[in-house]
């Protein structure tokens, strides 16, 4: 393991050790695109896609693949969160309003949307410190809008995909499969 993997696990396991991080995902409290303060523990028990979206980004159009499998896999224990965030070229500019009303008019999303968020850098949102530390590659920072974490019905970090890699991908829909397969 390099030494910049090795110390994000050990920062992350210290946090978790002393009080100062969530064990879980659904440790997490958060604020939805409308303000109000959202506990991850209320998805307990569900697969969760984590996202990082931007409306000006040429993987906008993801958001029809990313609603049309919360669509099909909710019945099954499935929840794609969306957390917009400006990291990246300025690709998500709007207030939460303007792009709560974006998603809703040219997407449809139904699919949880949060407050709009820090994924990297010095001002990186708590629960993309977390994402990141847990995740199968702790020493790579979100490299792009897109990103996506799936997370199991314990709320651990499972796989970790490229922005470029749509939610339909064989390889998404596989590690779907297995996620929704194991038990409650």
């Amino acid at each position: 393991m390099n030494p910049v993997a090795m110390w994000s696990m050990i920062c992350a396991s210290a946090s978790v050790f002393f009080g100062g991080g969530a064990m879980s995902f659904f440790d997490h409290k958060v604020k939805n695109i409308d303000d109000k303060p959202v506990e991850m523990g209320a998805y307990k028990g569900r697969v969760v896609m984590v996202v990082n979206t931007a409306s000006q980004c040429g993987l906008t159009p993801q958001y029809e693949a990313l609603e049309r499998a919360y669509r099909e896999f909710k019945p099954k224990g499935f929840v794609v969160i969306g957390f917009p965030a400006n990291n990246f070229r300025g690709q998500e500019p709007g207030t939460n309003k303007e792009i709560k009303q974006f998603c809703v008019e040219n997407y449809k999303v139904t699919f949880p949307m949060m407050a709009k968020v820090s994924v990297g850098g010095k001002d990186q949102a708590p629960i993309y410190e977390w994402l990141v530390a847990q995740s199968p590659e702790p020493e790579v920072q979100v490299r792009w809008n897109f990103e996506k974490f799936l997370i199991d019905r314990k709320g651990d970090v499972r796989y970790r995909f490229d922005p470029r890699t749509r939610p339909d991908d064989p390889k998404v829909r596989a590690a779907l499969a297995t996620l929704l397969a194991e038990p409650r």
